[in-house]
């Protein structure tokens, strides 16, 4: 029989406002979070003081919590509880969140994901292929696997040159999902990709992700729709209010809220060439070694990789664009 303060372990399936959904035996706790794990306890490193606290610090997290979290709670009856520990993620996909008044901090969007689904549409609006770039390094620096979804596919005629900016990408070796929601085209091929696994759905708002998630699952966009009304700003209810939908034909999904700006969190520039996936064999090849910047030097393999078109001078650029603002 469990004590009174005896923990849970659950997942969190939804966050709302300071109130976090964790599922358990196929029931929900509402529940709040323990103040301290905004905090983070430094203890003395003096061997004689070693379990005696020194200072403590706020976590460097604009909410410790992230949807996809495993985490400890304590159930206090009535559908509520107290979250008391987060467990270790397997993986986290995480932006900058800048606070007005204060320093930059960690976003964490979701937590334990298997894979990002980057989603553009053919045309109306036509591709950002350099916020595709951000998308593919943050999912490559936290370890997850990317596939690249082209909706509005009846509208590919208005696009001439979709065809030919999607092959550089098929050169890389990401994997393109062609879909259009009205016909159904790319639709079972896209559902087998989502089977039995937690996949994240990134996206600007106007590129079709709720028809998108309606031909995958009828109902399932305006569910996601009705989580994320009032959406105002840059991505404020990226923070506020996430949630996670069970697919029918097995595995998990989770939409992240359209946003106008999506930075990149904890990647140095050194580290930045091999987070794209077609320079990283050049790395240390360069005349200069680890030490080159890949931008002007002489002898950089990778512009001479460039040169003999074995990678795209357009994801070299925005190789150095994305370097210029870290």
């Amino acid at each position: 029989m469990k004590t009174t303060n005896e923990s849970d372990e659950g997942v969190v399936f939804r966050k709302s406002l300071g109130h976090y959904s964790v599922r358990i035996d196929g029931q929900e706790i509402d529940c709040e979070l323990s103040s301290r794990l905004h905090k983070e306890l430094i203890y003395h490193t003096s061997a004689s003081l070693k379990h005696k606290v020194q200072s403590i610090r706020e976590v460097d997290k604009a909410d410790p919590v992230a949807v996809g979290d495993r985490v400890r709670f304590v159930d206090a009856g009535t559908g509520r509880g107290m979250i008391t520990e987060i467990l270790p993620r397997r993986s986290k996909l995480s932006r900058p969140l800048p606070v007005p008044g204060q320093r930059v901090f960690e976003q964490v969007i979701v937590a334990n994901a298997d894979q990002v689904l980057t989603v553009f549409a053919a045309s109306s609006p036509s591709p950002k292929w350099g916020l595709l770039d951000r998308y593919l390094v943050t999912a490559e620096a936290a370890g997850l696997p990317s596939r690249i979804v082209i909706t509005k596919m009846d509208l590919a005629t208005q696009n001439k040159s979709l065809e030919q900016d999607l092959e550089i990408y098929r050169r890389i070796g990401y994997p393109i999902h062609l879909v259009c929601s009205s016909t159904g085209e790319g639709r079972e091929e896209l559902k087998q990709a989502l089977h039995g696994v937690m996949s994240v759905l990134v996206g600007k708002s106007g590129v079709g992700k709720t028809s998108l998630m309606n031909a995958l699952q009828p109902g399932l966009g305006l569910r996601v729709k009705e989580v994320s009304q009032g959406d105002i700003g840059k991505g404020r209810h990226t923070t506020s209010h996430l949630q996670m939908f069970d697919l029918d034909f097995g595995g998990r999904l989770v939409d992240t809220p359209g946003m106008r700006e999506f930075g990149l969190w904890d990647i140095s520039p050194e580290d930045l060439a091999s987070l794209f996936p077609e320079l990283a064999p050049h790395i240390g090849q360069c005349k200069f070694g680890l030490s080159c910047r890949h931008d002007n030097e002489p002898g950089c393999a990778i512009r001479k990789a460039v040169m003999a078109e074995q990678v795209s001078p357009y994801r070299y650029q925005s190789y150095l664009r994305l370097r210029e603002e870290l």
